[in-house]
């Protein structure tokens, strides 16, 4: 399908196609304008990290625009991975689950150019998953220096490329089918771990131990459930469902929780805008700010659940799409796509001892054009121009 659309788009630029470019490829644009190169999105300033958010960005950049965007994407792969596959600064034994996500690019670039430097990169991605230090309950560590926590965001870090991998790669059917069961387990463990029933959302995150000075001593939970955080699980969901097998009980069970929480989220939408808080139990609460990844994020796996027949609400999703671009998405002097209100970063101890209440949350800095918030964007764009 990604090379169908592939020479599809060239044969339209050969012909001289002049049409106004979609939402999804004016995003991508007007990125390409800002960030001379890869190398200095996300702050990076030209310097090379094997980071999410630069994978996750040029992920999104390559699926909307592959002709436009296949020289830029792949100058910062080609770079950061040398010709024996290795990744430039790259630890396996963090066993961060960042580390996986900006792998998820590298089964496009391998299928277009065939560089076999990016298929022993995945291998290695895939060594970590693995080796993944676990809870006692089985659920994967958010990384060596988070023991026994389990993230939202991580499920979103891991569990598409170890999806992805297992459908291309794995070729024996029963270590296929325990891959599966081992990637809904994820799913079904930290949605148990994190729900909190008084409202129907998931919390942050869960610590198995107990131990964390931010989880609950009786639950585990950390103390809300943060927007980018659920928004992270819900794309996890859909990206992971979608390739998971056609009428398997795997795929049953993660559209089921798809759907769990997309009866949750409309009860927390701002009733004037539609649109979700940064703390999205306390939607009202004084300092509290309608916030622009998870928003995105949300969009995004709605339209695309609603595409691929897992999610009700067609016109509500469109609905939600455009309650995103009147309340986050403007237009420069130069032309220039941005994505306003984005929260840069937030998570949960670490040596900044970041306890997860809200006043935490809201203190985070906020700006335009995080890469967390623009992803999912040119996403959500590229799934409404598909409807």
């Amino acid at each position: 399908m990604f090379v169908k659309r592939l020479v599809i788009l060239a044969l339209a630029l050969a012909a001289g196609c002049t049409a106004k470019a979609p939402l999804s490829v004016e995003v991508v644009r007007s990125e390409i304008s800002r960030n001379p190169e890869a190398s200095f999105i996300d702050g990076q300033e030209g310097k090379l990290k094997w980071n999410y958010t630069t994978g996750l960005e040029l992920k999104a950049m390559l699926d909307a625009a592959p002709v436009e965007a296949l020289p830029y994407v792949d100058a910062w792969y080609n770079s950061i991975i040398d010709s024996t596959g290795t990744i430039y600064k790259y630890k396996k034994s963090n066993y961060s689950l960042d580390h996986i996500c900006p792998g998820r690019t590298l089964f496009s670039l391998y299928d277009i150019t065939g560089k076999e430097k990016y298929r022993v990169a995945m291998d290695t991605l895939y060594s970590q998953i693995q080796d993944q230090p676990r809870t006692p309950e089985g659920g994967f560590w958010h990384k060596a220096v988070y023991p026994n926590q389990m993230w939202l965001d991580g499920l979103y870090m891991a569990q598409p490329f170890y999806a992805e991998y297992t459908n291309r790669y794995v070729t024996d059917s029963t270590a296929r089918a325990a891959n599966y069961d081992d990637i809904v387990h994820q799913f079904r463990l930290v949605y148990d771990g994190t729900y909190d029933p008084e409202t129907g959302l998931l919390r942050h995150a869960w610590d198995s131990s107990r131990e964390m000075f931010w989880s609950d001593e009786e639950t585990g939970q950390s103390a809300h459930s943060w927007g980018r955080a659920m928004g992270w699980y819900a794309m996890a969901l859909v990206d992971v469902a979608e390739l998971l097998p056609e009428g398997s009980e795997w795929k049953d069970e993660v559209i089921g929780l798809l759907k769990s929480v997309y009866e949750a989220l409309p009860l927390y939408a701002d009733h004037t805008t539609g649109m979700w808080y940064q703390v999205l139990d306390r939607p009202y609460a004084d300092g509290n700010y309608l916030e622009a990844t998870c928003n995105a994020m949300f969009v995004y796996a709605w339209l695309k659940g609603v595409r691929l027949g897992f999610l009700e609400g067609r016109e509500s999703a469109v609905q939600a799409y455009e309650a995103l671009l009147k309340t986050f998405v403007t237009k420069d002097d130069d032309g220039l796509v941005n994505l306003n209100d984005c929260c840069e970063v937030a998570g949960l101890g670490g040596k900044q001892n970041r306890s997860g209440d809200f006043d935490y949350y809201i203190s985070e800095p906020v700006r335009p054009n995080d890469p967390k918030g623009i992803g999912p964007l040119i996403w959500a764009a590229l799934e409404y121009e598909r409807i």
